[in-house]
């Protein structure tokens, strides 16, 4: 091979590889983990603005955790099955985050800091737990449970 097809062929090889990987730090991703089965467990990040993070479990083991900073970020989290947890931060301005949980031992959290956030947990059945903490002004919360 000789040297200028090897220069040539490495740029290009390059410029797919920071192509691919580069989405993944630019705004305005959106990632769905989808979880069915025995002890589930999720994690996420998310850096930016326009960020969307969605969160499905259904089985027995469940967990989550899902992080967002930046604006404009949304985060949802459905937990459908037994001993559940969930857990979600964000930092920034005008992020939304929210948990559902139906069915098992249950457990939610929820952190924002900054401005024109909002949050919700929704819990249904067995142990039930929330907590919340906003920082900031202009933040909204709301927790339903039965």
């Amino acid at each position: 091979m000789k040297l200028v097809t090897f220069i040539k062929t490495s740029a290009v090889s390059l410029a797919i590889v920071l192509g691919a990987a580069s989405p993944s730090l630019a705004d305005g991703n959106y990632a769905n983990v989808h979880q069915w089965g025995w002890h589930n467990e999720a994690g996420g990040g998310q850096y930016g603005f326009g960020n969307r993070l969605t969160v499905d479990q259904g089985g027995w083991g469940n967990s989550s955790v899902a992080l967002q900073d930046g604006n404009f970020n949304k985060t949802v989290i459905g937990q459908n099955g037994h001993h559940n947890g969930a857990l979600t931060q964000q930092y920034g301005r005008c992020n939304v985050a929210g948990i559902a949980q139906f069915g098992g031992h249950n457990n939610a959290s929820t952190t924002q800091s900054g401005n024109c956030n909002a949050s919700a947990t929704i819990q249904s059945g067995h142990g039930n737990s929330a907590n919340t903490t906003q920082r900031g002004s202009g933040n909204v919360s709301v927790i339903v449970q039965d």
